[in-house]
């Protein structure tokens, strides 16, 4: 089955965009270079074609509570316009998905999955809603996305798109009435700078794409998308989530609330809390410039102890990084090698964050 395409992909051409397959589409990894396109976020503002990713609104009298039941965080008395993050997970405690819900009114909610995890995600919730009165409905063919994000990002958006947007703060949403349709924005973005996500239609998609690019946005692709998202510390779900890599293990307790009432994958959560882990994602800083890679094994006095889930030649400070699953007893400070092909390189356990964010709250 060939790969789907977004409605800006003629556009994506256009531009000269290296096109690679990623999540079941043929996506953009980069038009000049990665370097370019990650400093344009870093300094100045960058846009992306998100759509991609998959919507679905859920609504009714039940919403709060059939949402409550398969996240892991706590959307009981979320104040409409906000948006919080946490994880579907498996009764084991393993992650189907990370996503972003946002309260866009009274009992009624509109997720964001992953693009890789649409259908899975949809059979999932589909699955786990039974018995609520809750309508669900998947809008991923509907909407279309764009991400703006760098600290230019709120005057692109006021000044190009004609969208007001000032008056969000982080991890806030809205909705506009512009171009004759209903626009969705919030402002979270994964790239550790301040910016806002755009849903609507695919032809004011089209339309607000060609507007920015006009503006002198800088279109990126999925590459530098990575590394933006790397350098803070924000996992990617098949790196550092995954079906056998819970929220606790990804450092991610702060998105379970287990104090609320049951929730798909709370009991083996809470053992994960309280009585301990296996392994853990941890940070680790390589000397030299050697460029560790998914899969790559760790070791500590030449035992294995986990292996590499990303890692990059980091863009914003020029140290080679990595994020591993590690054995949880290794703590920072602590000193690690990295195995790459023949060879293996010494690193030290550091924070997973890398670079400092810079969202406006």
């Amino acid at each position: 089955m060939p790969n789907k395409r977004t409605c800006l992909y003629d556009k994506h051409v256009a531009l000269g965009a290296l096109i690679s397959p990623f999540g079941g589409f043929d996506m953009p990894i980069q038009y000049t270079s990665i370097i370019e396109e990650h400093n344009a976020v870093r300094n100045h503002c960058g846009v992306f074609d998100v759509s991609h990713m998959g919507e679905v609104i859920i609504s009714g009298h039940d919403a709060e509570r059939s949402i409550n039941y398969i996240f892991t965080n706590d959307v009981e008395h979320l104040p409409t316009g906000k948006v919080i993050y946490g994880m579907m997970c498996y009764p084991d405690g393993g992650t189907v998905d990370d996503t972003c819900i946002c309260k866009l009114d009274t009992n009624l909610f509109l997720m964001t999955i992953n693009a890789s995890n649409i259908d899975k995600d949809h059979d999932w919730i589909e699955k786990n809603s039974k018995g609520f009165d809750v309508v669900i409905c998947y809008k991923s063919d509907f909407y279309a996305q764009l991400a703006v994000q760098g600290p230019e990002a709120e005057e692109k958006v006021e000044d190009s798109l004609g969208i007001p947007c000032k008056d969000l703060n982080f991890y806030e949403v809205k909705t506009v009435e512009k171009y004759d349709e209903t626009i969705i924005i919030s402002r979270t973005g994964y790239t550790g700078e301040d910016g806002f996500e755009i849903y609507g239609t695919p032809d004011f998609i089209r339309t607000a794409w060609d507007k920015l690019i006009a503006a002198g946005v800088t279109p990126c692709g999925l590459g530098c998308r990575d590394t933006l998202r790397f350098e803070v510390g924000l996992p990617l779900y098949g790196d550092e989530l995954s079906a056998d890599i819970s929220p606790v293990m990804a450092g991610l307790s702060m998105f379970v609330k287990l104090d609320k009432e049951e929730f798909i994958g709370k009991e083996a959560l809470t053992l994960q809390k309280t009585e301990g882990i296996t392994y853990r994602l941890r940070g680790i800083e390589l000397e030299g410039n050697a460029i560790p890679r998914h899969g790559y094994k760790v070791l500590r006095d030449g035992k294995e102890v986990g292996e590499v889930t990303t890692g990059y030649r980091l863009i914003s400070t020029e140290k080679s990084c990595a994020v591993a699953l590690v054995d949880a007893s290794l703590q920072l400070g602590d000193k690690v090698e990295v195995q790459i092909r023949r060879k293996t390189f010494p690193g030290i356990i550091v924070k997973k964050k890398f670079y400092d964010k810079h969202y406006k709250k």
